[in-house]
């Protein structure tokens, strides 16, 4: 039997990688693999277990608990979902203060490292849409399938003020405008593994797409597999 292929999907916060990555799989039949879930899970662990006397994040002393760090994603109601060390973490992981400090912990060499075998053991065995912002470039270079997603700094801070609105958080454009402004920084310009589209990455511009435009355009590129 002949072994089903690999889909990298990366891109910029708030282009809708995971939600379309997961309608997607549903469609192919795939597993879909959301590495932001990963990265979210860590720093909701250092948030609660690793901040210093002025509560920030003290990435030494996350870097040497990581060891008691345990990630995996389970089946509930058929969908994957992160738990924790046992504990189911998937709207945790959401939490505005997950999202301000991600970027943060995920810069970090010992992180990623940590996380690296993980995210290429998931996608060995096929069948996987893998989403995040290094997959097409460090975790999966030699994936099948890649993408770079991107869309307009204004229409994706709006995405994302509408659904932190919809999870009934209090907040205001301008401060998640520039939360996303920060996180496209430190992505783009960290030292290990940024956020860049790789040279052979299909690009997808859904500034003015629906999320179902842009998925039957993902579609359009695939071959019937």
């Amino acid at each position: 039997m002949t072994k089903k292929p690999v889909i990298a999907i990366d891109g910029f916060s708030s282009t809708g990688k995971s939600s379309i990555s997961k309608i997607i799989a549903k469609n192919l039949g795939f597993i879909h693999l959301d590495t932001g879930a990963l990265y979210r899970g860590i720093t909701y662990y250092a948030l609660q277990n690793c901040l210093d006397e002025e509560q920030t994040i003290d990435i030494e002393k996350l870097i040497t608990c990581l060891p008691h760090i345990q990630l995996e994603f389970q089946n509930v109601d058929g969908e994957l979902e992160l738990f924790l060390n046992g504990k189911n973490i998937n709207k945790e992981i959401r939490f505005p203060q997950v999202s301000d400090n991600v970027s943060r912990v995920a810069k970090e060499a010992a992180v990623r490292n940590f996380l690296l075998q993980m995210q290429r053991d998931l996608a060995a065995k096929g069948g996987v849409i893998m989403d995040g912002r290094d997959i097409g470039t460090v975790v999966l270079p030699h994936a099948d399938y890649k993408f770079f997603m991107t869309a307009g700094q204004e229409e994706r801070a709006k995405r994302r003020f509408t659904e932190l609105q919809t999870a009934g958080e209090k907040t205001d454009f301008e401060t998640v405008k520039q939360n996303l402004l920060s996180r496209d920084k430190i992505d783009s310009e960290r030292e290990i593994s940024p956020l860049k589209q790789a040279e052979d990455a299909i690009l997808i511009d859904n500034t003015n797409l629906t999320k179902e435009q842009t998925v039957q355009l993902i579609l359009s590129y695939l071959k019937k597999f």
